[in-house]
């Protein structure tokens, strides 16, 4: 009998020993070394007071960005935290002029809300490529769509409704041989879905900690291709990205690295935080995860339809991300009984209750998370 040597790794987090952690899509478990990181970032504060920027936390937006770098494909000094996608986001669009003619923007439909709400605000031309069954979004009408007008291509590569991996390769190649840029929001595929973001040669890409990477929140992150950074002027800035922020001077000069991209004073202790889980995923590895994830996930496709349930998620697992959404009867209630019993999942209008394993997950978790769903969707459908 095989063995799950991934398994290791569940004593690094204290809540598994309480609940059936579904929910790693959502927010991804604490790691027991987060609490003592967070008591270093106390201790210097406590201890060294102003100092402490100078030791380490004046650096910690590209120390800290270089772990996620490794995740992600990223070079050293290529990636620079943020506090969240939001900021990320506004940050590229103001490197943009959206009252010329080239000012299309071109997304999917199935985009996470925040990304599409800061579009709407632009007075660029927003396109969005609609999906015909609420899980794909065909990968010939997101190229179709893109054009010569087209100035920016905003892609999930995996969508947060359906766990869909989007074909990014084929639409940076379409973006690029049109002149327009393009932007991976990796939120929901990092730290689960292995992604090269310089072998892609995407020109941006977003995400954040809170989910596979297990960092908690406040720690979003930016990566910028580092040919382009010497033309990219933010018009979203601050004083962390002057080229010598303590001159103080009034007028503005970019710095040369990737603190261009930054605004004001970063998170440090979300940085504290975050550094713990991006170390164990790393160690772990995304390959290791991503095996793990797609039998797990199969798995767990079988028992929904076994249990007589919708699958809200592709079936073939090249294409599915590390969630299964599982269409249940009176889901939201479902979900929220779920919770009361230390079955932690989540539950989206219009997908259904979506079911995420992560590496430290154990098959039998499957088995009693799909029991609990099946046992939770009669008893509501009989009191009906």
């Amino acid at each position: 009998m095989s063995t799950d040597s991934l398994l290791a790794w569940r004593p690094e987090f204290p809540i598994l020993d309480r609940t059936v952690y579904m929910i790693s899509h959502s927010l991804g478990a604490m790691p027991r070394r987060t609490r003592d990181r967070l008591k270093q970032y106390a201790d210097e504060w406590d201890m060294r007071g102003i100092r402490a920027w100078e030791e380490g936390w004046w650096e910690m937006p590209v120390t800290v960005g270089d772990l996620i770098g490794k995740i992600i494909g990223a070079g050293a000094g290529e990636v620079v935290m943020q506090q969240n996608v939001s900021i990320c986001q506004w940050i590229i669009l103001s490197c943009f002029d959206w009252t010329a003619r080239r000012n299309k923007i071109v997304t999917e439909a199935m985009n996470f809300p925040s990304n599409l709400y800061l579009y709407q605000q632009l007075g660029a031309r927003l396109h969005t490529v609609p999906s015909d069954d609420g899980i794909r979004v065909p990968t010939e009408r997101m190229l179709a769509a893109i054009d010569e007008e087209t100035a920016l291509v905003s892609v999930s590569h995996v969508l947060f409704r359906s766990s869909y991996v989007q074909d990014l390769a084929a639409i940076t190649k379409r973006a690029h041989e049109v002149g327009a840029k393009i932007v991976a929001d990796l939120y929901q595929s990092a730290g689960t879905v292995p992604v090269d973001v310089r072998a892609l040669g995407v020109d941006f890409a977003t995400g954040g900690s809170v989910k596979w990477l297990c960092g908690g929140p406040g720690a979003g992150y930016l990566y910028v291709r580092r040919d382009l950074w010497p033309s990219l002027k933010p018009r979203a800035t601050g004083w962390n990205a002057h080229r010598e922020p303590f001159s103080f001077a009034a007028e503005h000069e970019y710095a040369d690295s990737i603190y261009r991209f930054l605004n004001g004073t970063p998170n440090v202790p979300a940085m504290y935080a975050a550094r713990s889980g991006y170390e164990i995923v790393n160690e772990v590895g995304v390959p290791n995860i991503r095996e793990k994830s797609q039998r797990q996930t199969a798995r767990l496709i079988e028992l929904a339809e076994e249990a007589g349930f919708r699958i809200n998620s592709p079936r073939n697992p090249a294409e599915r991300g590390g969630t299964v959404v599982i269409d249940v009867p009176n889901g939201y209630e479902v979900s929220k009984e779920l919770s009361r019993r230390d079955y932690l999942v989540d539950y989206r209008p219009g997908a259904g209750i979506r079911v995420a394993p992560h590496f430290y997950s154990k098959d039998e978790e499957l088995d009693l998370i799909i029991r609990e769903i099946s046992q939770l969707a009669g008893s509501l459908a009989h009191s009906a």
